[in-house]
């Protein structure tokens, strides 16, 4: 049934909700984001016995990674936020958790590099429905002043399905096999599923905003759009068809030169099929996202926002999916004894630095908006020297400690351990304050879209080019630094961080005025 009227809607939430139970759905919301992360991140721990298995290079593995799972995660999120919009956000998140997990059981039973690639692809199409709704459920929940924290709390599920994946995922395949790995995580998802149907209800949009009429998103597009008109006059209106258009465009070329790579002569009707089913899709999109875009594209803050985020994110998420096999190369740990070591790194700096981010956003937001991009901004200019530190702890002990025999030895791995913490906690310190800023570029009926134009911006950058980045500049560093080349390409990433921090601070001179209560 077409949900154009909430407050008919016998399944809705009432607007004032019983704060434990407001709790509770952030806490099952908070696991269904852990097991995204869990079932995205998994192929990182698995680099080693997936690439001697198939005999990947290290930019094959980067396809894999990045673009086999970004570029329809990234293209779906759209009409599947629109859909978020209009209809149960909690059915189309409950699909799309069955669907991911799903795709990840089948990636266990792949039998060659294209099978895998396409399963990969599978996990992205269900995980683009797992977010930008959630983002949506939970500024629905919690009131504004709350909305950086509860964000904040919810990314949680980056830490622990990080920690949990590297960790559970490790241990299985390095004692039953990688295959075994991708099925048991993927069933994990599959009964989880039904908690999210049966137990959480769908909120009224806009129900803990500031009281005012609330339109729906479909009387937004049709009846009423007056906000959307007023924001789209003049330039406003083509370029956000022009820009979304390049960002199509660019995507197909990216797809198509990655297949191109990823697929033999053989498969060659299969690369058509994908690229016709992607355009397809971006199409579908752009003209679904239409009124939202007409109303967030011609704001500098969004752009500000989504691109300062890409670019943390470029190391973020490609940084986090190469660091296991970097602690095989070069710290000369195996797989079980790097499962352990990154999984404690990923959830104890996580947990803090995304905890950190909201709190200290939302305590200080009394002195201006600007508050939520500068907080970020702040902690990626000291990410990139800690990383840089922590990966050259030897170093580090032997200026300490002259003549000492530290190469790798316990302590090395002790005090690298402890630097790390630092900027696996900053690098995620900007998921509470920039995601309750995107919310509030737009009215309530279209943040569900508003946060997949946000994150289709951020995913192709950040998982896509991140994830291939640093798989490809190893390759291209191998002939000069050997088995060390993955901890150079590393280091060439971290200028990605201060391209994020100078976009932030921009983004902090201009969020005042583009911001909606």
């Amino acid at each position: 049934m077409r949900m154009t009227d909430q407050t008919a809607d016998p399944n809705a939430a009432p607007q004032t909700e019983r704060p434990g139970y407001r709790f509770y759905v952030l806490a099952v919301l908070i696991l269904i984001y852990m097991l995204n992360f869990l079932d995205r991140q998994i192929i990182g721990i698995l680099a080693a016995p997936l690439k001697a298995h198939f005999g990947m290079s290290d930019s094959q593995f980067g396809l894999l990674g990045g673009i086999a799972f970004a570029s329809v995660y990234s293209t779906l999120a759209i009409p599947l936020a629109w859909l978020a919009d209009r209809f149960s956000r909690v059915w189309i998140m409950t699909g799309a958790l069955a669907v991911w997990s799903g795709f990840t059981a089948l990636c266990g039973v792949a039998g060659s590099f294209t099978q895998l690639f396409l399963f990969r692809m599978g996990v992205g199409v269900g995980e683009a429905g797992g977010v930008a709704p959630a983002y949506s459920l939970i500024a629905d929940y919690f009131p504004p002043h709350q909305r950086a924290r509860a964000l904040a709390a919810f990314a949680f599920g980056i830490p622990l399905g990080t920690a949990a994946g590297t960790l559970v995922g490790g241990l299985l395949a390095a004692t039953y096999g990688w295959r075994t790995a991708f099925i048991v995580v993927g069933l994990i998802g599959l009964l989880v599923a039904p908690l999210l149907r049966l137990t959480v209800r769908d909120p009224k949009r806009g129900g803990t905003d500031a009281v005012k009429a609330v339109p729906t998103a479909a009387a937004l597009n049709v009846d009423d759009r007056k906000v959307a008109d007023s924001a789209a006059e003049g330039p406003g209106r083509a370029a956000a068809f022009i820009l979304l258009a390049i960002a199509g465009i660019s995507l197909v070329g990216a797809a198509l030169g990655a297949m191109g790579i990823a697929f033999s002569g053989s498969n060659q009707p299969l690369l058509l099929a994908f690229a016709g089913l992607l355009a397809l899709v971006i199409g579908a999109s752009v003209y679904l996202a239409r009124a939202t875009a007409s109303v967030v594209i011609p704001k500098p803050s969004f752009w500000l926002l989504a691109l300062g985020a890409a670019s943390s994110s470029v190391c973020g998420y490609g940084v986090a999916g190469w660091l296991p096999l970097f602690y095989m190369r070069s710290f000369g740990l195996s797989l079980a004894q790097t499962s352990w070591y990154y999984s404690g790194i990923a959830l104890i700096g996580g947990i803090a630095g995304i905890w950190m981010g909201g709190m200290i956003a939302d305590k200080l937001s009394g002195r201006g908006k600007g508050v939520y991009p500068l907080v970020p901004a702040v902690a990626f200019l000291i990410s990139g020297p800690c990383f840089i530190l922590a990966m050259n702890s030897n170093w580090l002990i032997g200026l300490i400690m002259p003549g000492a025999q530290v190469m790798n030895s316990p302590l090395a791995l002790t005090v690298a351990f402890l630097i790390f913490l630092v900027p696996t906690g900053l690098n995620l310190a900007w998921l509470g304050p920039i995601t309750a800023s995107i919310q509030h570029l737009v009215p309530a009926p279209m943040r569900s879209t508003a946060s997949a134009l946000f994150l289709l911006i951020n995913n192709l950058l950040g998982i896509a080019v991140g994830f291939f980045y640093f798989g490809w500049m190893s390759d291209l560093l191998r002939p000069t630094f050997g088995d060390e080349s993955l901890r150079w390409a590393i280091y060439t990433g971290m200028g990605f961080y201060l391209t994020a921090a100078v976009l932030l601070i921009a983004a902090s001179r201009t969020l005042k005025r583009d911001w909606i209560d």
